[in-house]
């Protein structure tokens, strides 16, 4: 972003100066006091949340360096060398500022909508337009009404294209996106569920979404999506494209081959002829987009090719490793541009804060700067991170190393990748948290792999945008003043406690809950400052829960009594919060009935512990059948913690609902719900299920494969054996690392090449053998998925009579989890 002046910004957003009055100028925007790259040349707006409120992190930012203010209201005698903007509301102050940013370019822009592929067909276009153009384009999946004006504000004069996606939940929400994005060429991507409940009908829905288009020069979309045909503007000029004949490009053809799809395309006055490399259906739908907008820009054909044949689906996300010595590697080899970095250095800034801090760069590919003006930007950002070891890579670093020394860490500095490799072994690596940022033609995957050393080859990876979205669908079915309390214990379900708490962090959630102390402790090391609930608690932990801020479940009076001992006994000075637990009819922890006066009566007569939330938990809200008996738990819960409520003379908030009660009843949502399971992709109702995505994939690989003649036999046991010759494939996972040994001699099925093969003979400890007999051009070292969205955990749980629950939780810690986010 250029510089701005604070007099120029507060005419463009209508606020007000309060304060010291000086010449400040600022190039950066930030809206969390945790990640500032640059405080003295940031302006912090102060944004006011259903959770969280801005104004709170003021002296946050301020201690950091930051002077400059956007708020809604303040005492500026506090801040005495801080100049203040005062507006009526932050958020569309931000907006503002964005539209009066965007009217100072005149260069193409790109406004992507629709249900979904937002984000992929936003960086595939990214990484197919690059060479072309200098892009500025959305960070992550930033597409909401805060989201796209923090996207806007990067554009800056040397770009030549910007791609900004959009995204909408309800009515008059696009008109405002529209006024910022101000798009020259849209894509429309597709109509489907997201997102209904804000609407009244699907064409209503459409209708909102072209507000982004009306003053397009040009919107692509797929004429087989009949509805968004049906309310496109006939003055919006269009590129279609589908299988109907009305299509400016018609598919005349669509044929699979190894995972390749060829797709024949025929235009009013020319034949095309590609090969994408995807045989998905959304894959393919999202790359068609790409390729007809490149048409469209004169982009010849074999270039095209070319191009597209280069694209992959994991590029498009961040990966979390743990690798050699206690390290913990981030991976984001595949591009590499001053915003991608500053998106990536966010992420990087959430992760474990008592590792030593790395760096691992090459050069940029960034047309429009000069090379001294790209390194220069690119070691002031750095210089903000304070990394103590960092890595260069390029021809680039090494003409001007002078400049690099003013950089205060170890600095190492290399030509070529190859020249790193070569010398990888001799550059120590311990507990050090690593960030690898690379463009692509540095092929930085192969540094990624040398710091996972030989680690076990099965990973549990892990999407946490689904994580988000499927917290958002659940979200969708509250009231406004219904907060979430995110249940993470148990490891969160085998996800991973720190990386999910982060996200749900982000999310602004009131409470976590675990099962322990010690997940509590783990996550508050993890920097985790949510308030946190610890369901199952003993006695002995009572000194850990108050060094840790960590609120303890009360569900018997002896517990109760002893904390108040405890607390007495050591001078505590203040109300302690905890958690009632009520007996509803689960028959597990929880107060009885017959218990309740003997409670109240003893928190009447202390004042070192104060009742947060009082609560209780459904046995069948998953079973229809028994809905008379959830009626009866939440009769009994409404008449106990009534009860308790009107016998103490403050505020305490109040919550029954797990996940499949959130769907099934929505009469009971109280103060919050609990979520659980759904958060993670399983709907217990069975309800949901197809708008909700299984956010982790087990996978694996092939070790060995055999010919294994007639007569033979498989595994321990001698189970497998068939009367005929067969392929097997020998897989990198067994029982140890959570694959369960029900899955054994048929029962189960893993996924390779496009294709089910079956589980012959016994699972062991380490590995298991599948039928490939039927999959042509099978080989070893190819990837095997267990779990994902080929091989539903849902499902494979119904085939040995369990639930997703244990599946999950038996995935082994030895399996390396590798998380993705955008």
């Amino acid at each position: 972003m250029r510089e701005y002046f604070i007099e120029e910004i507060a005419q463009a957003i209508q606020g007000k100066i309060v304060g010291k009055s000086f010449s400040h100028s600022i190039n950066l925007i930030a809206i969390d006091s945790r990640r500032l790259l640059n405080p003295a040349k940031t302006l912090f707006i102060a944004l006011a949340g259903k959770n969280k409120d801005g104004h709170q992190y003021i002296s946050d930012a301020y201690i950091k360096g930051v002077r400059v203010f956007i708020v809604e209201h303040i005492d500026p005698d506090l801040f005495q060398d801080a100049v203040f903007i005062l507006v009526k509301n932050p958020l569309i102050a931000l907006q503002r500022f964005a539209i009066h940013h965007r009217s100072q370019f005149n260069i193409p822009v790109i406004g992507i909508t629709g249900s979904n592929g937002k984000t992929i067909v936003k960086e595939w276009l990214y990484q197919l337009l690059s060479p072309e153009f200098d892009v500025c384009r959305s960070p992550k999946s930033y597409n909401s009404q805060l989201g796209v004006p923090l996207s806007v504000i990067q554009m800056e004069k040397h770009h030549s294209l910007s791609i900004f996606e959009a995204g909408i939940s309800t009515i008059h929400e696009m008109g405002n996106l529209a006024k910022i994005i101000q798009p020259t060429i849209g894509i429309f991507t597709n109509i489907g569920p997201a997102h209904d409940a804000g609407f009244k009908n699907q064409e209503e829905k459409i209708s909102e979404k072209i507000q982004l288009f009306k003053d397009c020069q040009l919107l692509i979309y797929c004429s087989d999506h009949h509805a968004i045909g049906n309310e496109i503007s006939k003055e919006i000029k269009t590129a279609t494209w589908g299988w109907s004949k009305d299509s400016k490009y018609q598919i005349v053809s669509q044929t699979l081959h190894h995972n390749i799809t060829n797709i024949e395309i025929q235009s009013p006055d020319k034949y095309y002829q590609f090969n994408i490399p995807f045989s998905e259906k959304a894959y393919i739908e999202n790359c068609l987009h790409c390729i007809i907008l490149m048409i469209e820009l004169n982009i010849s054909p074999l270039l095209i090719e070319a191009r597209i044949a280069q694209l992959r689906i994991l590029p498009m996300r961040m990966e979390l490793k743990y690798g050699i010595n206690d390290c913990v590697v981030i991976d984001d080899s595949y591009s590499a541009d001053l915003l991608s970095l500053e998106t990536a250095l966010e992420f990087y800034n959430q992760q474990e804060g008592k590792k030593k801090r790395t760096l691992i760069i090459s050069s940029f590919v960034q047309s429009g700067m000069t090379d001294i003006q790209l390194l220069e930007k690119l070691i002031e950002i750095i210089r903000q991170q304070k990394f103590q070891k960092i890595i260069f890579v390029g021809e680039l670093f090494l003409q001007y190393y002078n400049k690099l020394s003013s950089l205060k860490a170890e600095i190492h500095c290399f030509t070529t990748t190859e020249d790193l490799l070569s010398q990888i072994d001799g550059i120590h690596f311990d507990r050090e948290l690593i960030l690898i940022k690379g463009a692509r033609q540095f092929q930085f995957e192969r540094v990624s792999y040398q710091l996972l050393g030989q680690s076990h080859r099965t990973v549990f990876e892990i999407d946490l945008n689904a994580l988000s979205e499927n917290f958002d669908i659940f979200k969708s079915f509250l009231k406004k003043e219904t907060g979430i309390i995110p249940m993470v214990k148990a490891f969160s379900y085998g996800i991973g406690s720190v990386e999910v708490a982060t996200i749900l962090e982000e999310k602004g959630v009131d409470y976590l809950a675990v099962a322990y102390v010690d997940e509590g402790r783990q996550l508050r090391e993890g920097g985790i400052s949510t308030r946190i609930i610890v369901m199952n608690p003993s006695i002995q932990d009572f000194s850990k829960m108050v060094e840790f801020q960590l609120e303890p479940e009360i569900y018997h009076i002896s517990i109760l009594e002893s904390l108040i001992f405890y607390l007495e006994t050591n001078g505590y000075n203040s109300y302690f919060p905890i958690h009632l637990k009520i007996e509803s009819g689960m028959n597990r922890l929880g107060f009885q009935s017959f218990a309740i006066n003997n409670l109240i009566q003893t928190l009447l007569n202390q004042d070192v512990v104060k009742v947060a939330t009082i609560f209780s938990h459904l046995a069948a809200s998953d079973e229809p059948e028994m809905d008379d008996f959830t009626h009866e738990q939440l009769s009994r819960f409404e008449e106990i913690s009534k009860k308790i409520i009107s016998s103490l003379d403050y505020s305490i908030k109040r919550h029954i609902l797990n996940s499949s009660g959130i769907i099934r009843f929505t009469d009971y949502q109280y103060d919050y719900v609990r979520l659980g399971i759904g958060l993670y992709g399983v709907d217990s109702s069975h309800s949901i299920q197809s708008k909700l995505t299984t956010i982790g994939t087990l996978k694996t690989t092939i070790s060995q494969i055999k010919d294994i003649p007639i007569g033979e036999t498989i595994g321990y046991g001698r189970k497998g054996h068939k009367d005929h010759p067969i392929k097997i494939a020998v897989i990198a996972i067994g029982y140890a690392d959570g694959y369960d040994r029900r899955f054994s001699n048929g029962i189960g099925e893993v996924f390779i090449k496009g294709q089910r093969a079956k589980i012959i003979g016994n699972i062991c400890m380490d590995m298991c053998m599948a039928d490939v007999t039927h999959i042509a051009n099978i080989k070893e070292g190819d990837e095997v998925e267990i779990y994902g969205k080929n091989i539903s955990i849902i499902e494979s749980a119904e085939k040995i009579g369990t639930i997703p629950y244990e599946l999950l939780t038996k995935i082994s810690r030895r399996v390396r989890r590798m998380y993705f986010w955008n």
